[in-house]
């Protein structure tokens, strides 16, 4: 499933990839995710608990279809998260590819030793 994400101005920020698997979550492409959120689409429609998530981040640039989506211009820098989220039976649930705009986001990241 390929999600453009947009601010509440209107403005495109992510475009995100999700995998998820076609025959547990079956009827999810018809869900109003536009006005709903996917997490909480899981929850409701497929008793799915998420938990937690691994995450991955680097840079990458934009490739043309990606910028066009974006308002940006092409080979411009976004940051990409990858992500595998967990359900709370400690079950994969997705695999969520993002691209981010650089310009509109920023990570904070707290560690414990």
């Amino acid at each position: 499933m390929e999600r453009l994400r947009h601010a509440a101005g209107g403005e495109p920020f992510a475009l995100e990839t999700c995998y998820l698997s076609a025959e547990q979550f079956a009827g999810l492409q018809s869900a109003p995710l536009q006005k709903e959120s996917l997490f909480s689409t899981l929850q409701r429609d497929y008793h799915v608990e998420l938990s937690y998530s691994d995450g991955e981040v680097d840079a990458t640039a934009a490739d043309p279809r990606t910028a066009e989506l974006l308002g940006l211009p092409k080979r411009a820098p976004l940051l990409r998260i990858r992500q595998v989220i967990y359900s709370t039976k400690g079950a994969v649930t997705l695999y969520v590819l993002g691209l981010y705009r650089s310009d509109r986001h920023n990570l904070v990241i707290r560690r414990y030793r």
